[in-house]
């Protein structure tokens, strides 16, 4: 199938005409409504520095079930031991910095541009980006962040500068999310530390299915979450 060049106008293709490695369309911008009417239509924007703007909706994608996350014998210990102060919305700018910075230390490359930065500060001063962060006294031990629409939370990336700290964040989420009758945390793409917390593979069909249950659908003005906070 073709990858679609996106025009200046907000629209996007099916997701299912998506390439089989979930490509989906290059170009277009990164301004909020283009980024809500994506999220809203199961697709997200991943991209190298220096490269167009490149669009995706894999399948199988890969979802947490809120109220199922695992949560391992050791994880367990270290969340009855209050090792991290877990708080939401607090340090927004910080942790997707982090996220950028822990990743490029480790000789990684990293889609965190910038321009993906300031795009979803926006998401964020606007109530649709929200982050979660693990404190160690005053310092920033790990966390994530993402966007939140209707009832359903689009992950994003994830660090730690601690042992566990992203996992407590991610439990923690969950825990908050089950609690508000969220459908499903998106993961994206599969990975092993995403599969050890109870993450599992959906076809698109189902993906796409689920956020419509959980109260998305495709717009430029999708409904806010109830986010913890």
């Amino acid at each position: 199938m073709p990858v679609f060049r996106l025009i200046e106008q907000l629209a996007f293709p099916p997701p299912d005409l998506a390439e089989p490695d979930g490509l989906l369309a290059v170009g277009g911008d990164l301004s909020v409504p283009r980024l809500l009417l994506a999220y809203s239509m199961g697709i997200f924007p991943w991209f190298n520095e220096g490269d167009p703007i490149l669009w995706w909706s894999p399948d199988p994608r890969c979802v947490i079930e809120p109220d199922r996350v695992h949560i391992s014998g050791s994880l367990a210990k270290v969340l009855r031991q209050g090792r991290f102060a877990v708080t939401f919305d607090r340090a927004f700018s910080r942790v997707i910095e982090a996220c950028a910075e822990v990743r490029t230390a480790r000789g990684e490359g990293t889609w965190i541009t910038e321009e993906m930065r300031e795009a979803y500060v926006r998401l964020h001063e606007l109530g649709f980006a929200h982050s979660v962060e693990c404190w160690e006294g005053d310092s920033l031990a790990g966390g994530l962040y993402g966007v939140a629409l209707g009832r359903c939370f689009f992950g994003e990336s994830m660090f730690h500068r601690r042992p566990n700290a992203s996992k407590v964040a991610l439990v923690t989420l969950a825990q908050k999310l089950a609690e508000r009758g969220f459908e499903l945390i998106d993961g994206q793409l599969p990975t092993p530390h995403l599969e050890s917390l109870g993450a599992r593979r959906v076809r698109r069909e189902e993906f796409l299915e689920r956020l419509r249950r959980g109260g998305v659908a495709p717009s430029v003005h999708p409904v806010p979450a109830d986010f913890p906070g």
